[in-house]
């Protein structure tokens, strides 16, 4: 069944600005997928999937209107962040012999692009088959980051049995030498949305190495380290367990099209997620900065491990590590990436209970 697309007023930003929100849904019963994703800060709002037992959930966090989203942005749920993702040291890059200061926001360094980074902006969209195209053009300096930047998102939904997979694909030219790292931020919990942690979910990560950081997130220096014999070896599929903030270097490197990387399971739902990327690394976040305070869309509060962020991306600091895989945009150049989501069940083992 071809995927269904619709369009919906969201709400108005305080200056008048309307937002919309668009719906891609994958046929229809127990088996759809759906997905509603916003023009405000281009923010997957809900993913919507079926368990082993046909009950659709609501799988990743978030809130009902767009008011919380305005003012708890800092939790980016389900948001577009760049022009940076993840940390720059020092808010401050040197690109062709000059030095580019940032807007500080987490500490003494630039996180996700700054505080008006592109989870705060409104996007233009357009329908496109199977799903919506976001588009901007962020202002040369916006942030600090040189270069008026052309940057589009498509977001499309296809269908499958029990499941189907949703595929972000990122476009971005500059008129001016920059550097760039696009990803999103949505926390998933595949038992459903508000149903305590998600530490249980067993998780497979293609990553033989990992990026040690310093108590700011920012990588240490010297080479990435290896996984083995570490609780950050994730090569054979085990619980979450302990909170991480870290960014794993994919095996394989930055590639054309997207490949496995990795993969999430649920065991009480029977959800699944398997997640191919061109990105060379995925950063976990465990969301332990929530603390309950905050209500998501289940109408109940978020505590730590509330939901994990699986963000491909680019590895944290590299404009300021020749050592990593570069982050730089030339102008005539055109940044190209994609992150699948497919999402699955699998049925329950012999002799677990019902």
């Amino acid at each position: 069944m071809k995927t269904q697309v619709s369009r919906e007023p969201f709400g108005t930003l305080d200056d008048g600005t309307g937002v919309d929100r668009w719906t891609l849904e994958s046929g229809a019963g127990p088996d759809a997928l759906r997905v509603r994703v916003l023009t405000y800060g281009g923010i997957v709002q809900t993913i919507e999937a079926p368990d082993r037992d046909g009950r659709s959930g609501q799988l990743a966090l978030g809130f009902r209107d767009l008011a919380s989203y305005v003012a708890h942005g800092g939790s980016h749920f389900g948001a577009l962040v760049g022009r940076y993702a993840n940390r720059i040291a020092g808010a401050a890059f040197p690109l062709d012999g000059r030095t580019y200061p940032l807007t500080a926001n987490d500490g003494h360094n630039s996180l996700h692009g700054g505080p008006r980074n592109f989870s705060r902006v409104v996007w233009d969209a357009r329908e496109v088959e199977g799903g919506v195209e976001l588009h901007r053009v962020s202002p040369d300096g916006e942030e600090g980051f040189p270069g008026n930047l052309d940057v589009r998102v498509t977001y499309t939904l296809s269908p499958g049995p029990r499941g189907g997979t949703l595929h972000l694909s990122y476009d971005a030219h500059s008129d001016a030498p920059t550097v760039l790292n696009l990803t999103n931020h949505t926390y998933l919990h595949l038992g459903g949305d508000g149903n305590g942690s998600a530490t249980g979910h067993e998780l497979r990560l293609a990553a033989s190495r990992y990026t040690p950081v310093d108590d700011t997130g920012i990588p240490l220096p010297g080479a990435p380290a290896a996984v083995a014999g570490t609780r950050f070896d994730f090569r054979a599929a085990r619980a979450v367990g302990d909170p991480y903030d870290h960014n794993f270097v994919l095996d394989g490197g930055v590639t054309t099209t997207p490949r496995p990387v990795a993969e999430l399971y649920d065991p009480a739902s029977g959800r699944a997620l398997e997640l191919a990327t061109t990105e060379p690394g995925l950063q976990l976040y465990t969301a332990d900065h929530l603390d309950g305070s905050l209500t998501g869309f289940s109408g109940l509060p978020y505590g730590p491990a509330a939901g994990l962020a699986l963000e491909t991306q680019h590895f944290p600091d590299s404009p300021n590590r020749p050592d990593y895989p570069s982050t730089v945009l030339r102008p005539g150049e055109v940044h190209h990436s994609e992150t699948v989501y497919h999402f699955s069940v699998r049925p329950r083992e012999a002799g677990a209970a019902s």
